[in-house]
This record gives structure tokens, C-alpha cells and sequence, in this order.
């Protein structure tokens, strides 16, 4: 695999933009959740990153979950696609306050179907917390509740979001140069 700097076109957030605008986050969450009973549910893999960043800046007292989810159908990056999970919680969420944790968001899709399957099992309150929000792809409304980031319509990486599973580690979000990484 070849060295990110090969095909990088741009960094989108730097670290230290990302960990300032996440401890503002942390704060938000611990000041509206505070006195609740917070379950933090991130949808893996790329969620990871985001997640544990997070949970170290929210100050109170809170439980953590996973759920992973894969989207199928006409194509993942498709209308029409459907979700499918592949890992579901271990906790009962049923009057608890949960608040899914995710990296990104572009169709809308993958949130939509996670919120319709969690909300069946009657938790207290159900929010969504987003690190990326890509607003101009979202084909179906979703509420998003805390959002890091709105970013354009660029194919990113980095902080957990991948290229073919590679270059999640890296501390930043950047560009992919969709030219120079396919060779053309």
C-alpha cells in the first residue's frame, strides 16, 4: 500500500481543529445529559475514532455500545440502499437515553434504518451525534442533533473513515485525489 501523501489533495480538518470543535461537543452533551442515564452507541468501524475522543471530553457518568451496520443493495454509495446489521447491541436501551455516535453522514440512509431499529426498542430518548455531515449528498432527512462538521461532497479519510480499510489512523481528515490514487 502506498504512502497517503501519494494521493492526498488537501487536509480538510486538521487535528487540532477536530479535538477543539470535539471537546466542544463533550461539553454540550455533558451540560444537556446531565442527571440521564447517557448510553453512547457508535456504529463501527469508522466511529471508533470519534468515539473514544469524545467520551474522553463528556464529563459525566455514561455506558458505551456498538452496533455495526453494512449497507447493501443497488450499492452502498447508491439510492435505494438498504442496511443491514452485522453487530448488535449487547445493552437494553429500553428507557435509556441514547445518543448514536457515528463518523459520518452522506445519504442518510444507514442513521435512517439504525434510528427506525432502535427506536422499536423504546429507549427514553434517541439522539444522533455526527463528526462529518456531508449535507449535499443526503438523499433521505435524518436528525442530527450534535454535529462536528459540515464538509463538502469530497471523498475523505482519515480519524477513522477509510480508503479499502487502509489510512483510518490517520489524526486528520483529508482529501482524497481520486485521479492520483487510481493511477489515471
Amino acid at each position: 500500500m502506498q504512502d497517503y501523501r501519494e494521493f492526498l489533495a488537501e487536509i480538510l480538518v486538521s487535528t487540532e481543529t477536530m479535538q477543539k470543535r470535539i471537546a466542544e461537543l463533550g461539553v454540550e452533551i455533558s451540560n444537556d445529559y446531565r442527571g440521564k442515564d447517557l448510553l453512547l452507541v457508535c456504529i463501527l468501524r469508522g466511529g471508533v475514532f470519534f468515539l473514544t475522543d469524545l467520551m474522553r471530553q463528556i464529563s459525566i457518568p455514561h455506558t458505551v455500545d456498538f452496533m455495526a451496520v453494512s449497507s447493501y443493495g443497488v450499492g452502498a454509495r447508491k439510492s435505494g440502499a438498504q442496511a443491514r446489521l452485522t453487530l448488535d447491541l449487547n445493552t437494553d436501551i429500553n428507557g435509556r437515553d441514547v445518543l448514536l455516535v457515528e463518523d459520518i453522514v452522506d445519504s442518510g440512509y444507514t442513521i435512517e434504518a439504525v434510528l427506525e431499529l432502535l427506536n422499536t426498542r423504546h429507549p427514553n430518548s434517541l439522539r444522533v451525534c455526527v463528526l462529518l455531515d456531508k449535507v449535499e449528498r443526503r438523499e433521505t432527512p435524518v436528525p442530527i442533533d450534535y454535529r462536528g462538521f459540515t464538509i463538502p461532497d469530497k471523498f475523505v479519510f482519515g480519524y477513522g473513515l477509510d480508503i479499502d480499510e487502509y489510512y483510518r489512523n490517520l489524526p486528520f481528515i483529508a482529501v482524497l485525489d481520486q485521479s492520483r490514487y487510481l493511477g489515471e
